[in-house]
């Protein structure tokens, strides 16, 4: 064959570029932009914005420019009377905590606690002063009562007027082989039993005055400066009957001025922590122990808002895809070792509110969602998912017909990986369609490597969640992942970091060294996730041994009335 002549080849050369331009001109552009997720982030978590806390001095610039991000998405307001926020009714309670007294009496002697090295106390009733004098101690185990599972740990003892001293985790948290407990809530991993927010509103529900949970680092998933950095300041939503719902003083303990009070009152912490995993476990009054407290409580009315964007649905209008994330994180507090005050949560969770946008910058792409689309960026959930339980009991759209939540919460900045983390796994349809989504990337799905942290139960999905929503979380805390550079060892090393130096410190700031790569397939994941859902009639379960599939079904008849293809 003879070669083609100089013009020919001119002439080829021409007809193949012009046919790549085309080639490029007819491509979709880019839906997730690495760049902007960049930018987005490091003008959230810049020092104009305050640390984003609710009600804060930082809050009307926030939602202004999620507003702003939202429209330039190409998203509609979804919030109340057509606008594009919810108010979250708050009160914020502030501690006194440099002025606080507190000590531990048992017999003739008395120990001072040092607030934020020996113990961390808030208030959330509408008081100005907290006076408790001399109050019984009262050993709880770990406080649950779960009939489901034939578990009551307080066997009728009254709490009323007491101090309930809790454990953290669950009963079969620590449960060694042979043990009748072990796997009885789970093993390993974390039920709604072992939350902070559970064991205290068990001690409300018992009428007790206060409640302690005596901390372990393992057992909570999490250390005790991240209790220091918080401490005292409390947001909650506005209650009619704040007496109620909430003890007047809810705290932490260290484990080393818990053992010493066990041990002063003739009992050992060790040996408690073994009866309390016995079924037949009864509460155990310290002899002789008595709790007082004494610290003015300010408290302030604060309005704040979730901010809520959507798109309609072509087809079916009435059943809804929700995204989600939290806008707001710890605010000022005390300065770190640098003088710095600005505790920035710029991968928490500044990080998610960007994927939120370029996720629904990705909806732009191709035909209309048939499905309603919502993406909210919730206020408060730093202080207790407030922002998210706000809206879980007042939706903007029926919850019997909410599809799904997709929630972003925390993702990693060390560059792409072979797989993908599930954080609470074998609780829904939504975790088989991860695995579908994630092959298309090439990755595999890695279950939770930590699930006792109970990190299912710590996100603003859980509003959702408890309410029978089907969900899925992703969160870079729920283990290292297989990064392509470097592995689980690389994975497992930038969670190590980030949660030891800067989680819900001033150091979780932008940077300009992050490798956004392996957030950007996240939020494709979930963007892909969305589209297969928001185009089909399928309907994702709760998988049965879910505690929340229950609720669901109750639901049931909503979902059978909807519109099916023919």
């Amino acid at each position: 064959m003879m070669p083609p002549s100089p013009r020919a080849a001119l002439l080829l050369c021409w007809l193949c570029c012009l046919g790549a331009d085309a080639a490029r001109a007819e491509a979709p552009p880019e839906p997730i932009d690495a760049e902007r997720v960049s930018r987005i982030i490091q003008t959230l978590a810049s020092d104009a914005f305050a640390g984003r806390a609710p009600g804060g001095p930082g809050e009307a610039r926030t939602v202004a420019y999620l507003i702003e991000q939202f429209k330039a998405a190409g998203l509609q307001p979804g919030g109340e009377k057509g606008g594009w926020t919810q108010k979250v009714p708050l009160v914020h309670f502030q501690v006194d905590n440099a002025r606080a007294r507190l000590s531990l009496t048992t017999g003739d002697q008395t120990l001072a606690l040092r607030v934020g090295e020996d113990v961390t106390v808030a208030t959330a009733r509408p008081v100005k002063q907290v006076r408790i004098d001399q109050a019984p101690l009262v050993f709880v185990g770990h406080g649950v009562s779960a009939p489901e599972r034939g578990w009551d740990d307080f066997k009728g003892v009254s709490l009323r007027g007491k101090i309930a001293v809790f454990l953290i985790n669950d009963p079969d948290f620590e449960a060694q082989e042979g043990e009748p407990v072990r796997g009885r809530f789970g093993g390993r991993a974390a039920t709604y039993y072992a939350r902070w927010t559970y064991k205290f509103e068990e001690a409300a529900r018992r009428g007790a005055l206060g409640a302690l949970i005596i901390h372990e680092s393992e057992g909570a998933g999490y250390g005790w400066s991240v209790l220091q950095s918080g401490m005292g300041d409390t947001f909650d939503i506005r209650r009619a009957h704040p007496e109620r719902d909430k003890v007047l003083l809810q705290g932490w303990l260290q484990r080393e001025v818990a053992a010493g009070l066990l041990a002063r009152s003739g009992l050992d912490l060790d040996t408690l922590k073994r009866q309390a995993r016995q079924a037949d476990f009864t509460p155990v009054e310290l002899p002789g122990a008595r709790f007082s407290a004494r610290y003015a409580l300010t408290h302030t009315r604060v309005e704040s808002h979730n901010v809520i964007g959507r798109l309609p649905g072509a087809r079916f209008p009435n059943e809804s895809i929700l995204y989600g994330a939290h806008w707001d994180a710890y605010g000022l507090g005390p300065p770190d070792a640098s003088g710095d005050r600005v505790r920035r949560g710029a991968v928490d969770d500044a990080i998610g509110v960007a994927g939120l946008i370029e996720i629904a910058r990705g909806f732009q792409v191709g035909p209309p969602p048939e499905r309603a689309l919502l993406f909210a960026a919730w206020t408060a959930e730093e202080p207790g998912l407030l922002g998210s339980e706000y809206y879980g009991a007042h939706p903007l759209q029926p919850l019997d017909t909410l599809v799904a939540n997709f929630t972003l919460d925390v993702l990693q900045t060390a560059g792409p990986a072979r797989d993908v983390v599930l954080v609470g796994h074998g609780q829904n349809d939504l975790e088989d369609l991860l695995a579908e989504a994630a092959a298309k990337q090439g990755r595999t799905v890695t279950p939770d490597a930590k699930p006792e942290r109970g990190l299912f139960y710590r996100a603003d999905h859980f509003s959702l969640a408890r309410r029978g929503v089907p969900v899925l979380l992703l969160m870079g805390l729920g283990g290292g992942h297989d990064l392509v550079e470097g592995g689980r060892e690389a994975g497992d090393r930038w969670v190590a970091d980030y949660t030891a130096r800067c989680y819900h410190q001033p150091c979780d700031a932008w940077r300009a060294d992050w490798d956004l790569r392996g957030a950007v397939q996240d939020m494709r994941l979930l963007l892909d996730m969305g589209r297969t859902l928001a185009g089909s009639r399928r309907w994702p379960e709760w998988k049965s041994g879910s505690e929340f599939k229950p609720v669901r079904d109750a639901s049931a008849a909503a979902r059978k009335a909807a519109p099916r293809d023919n």
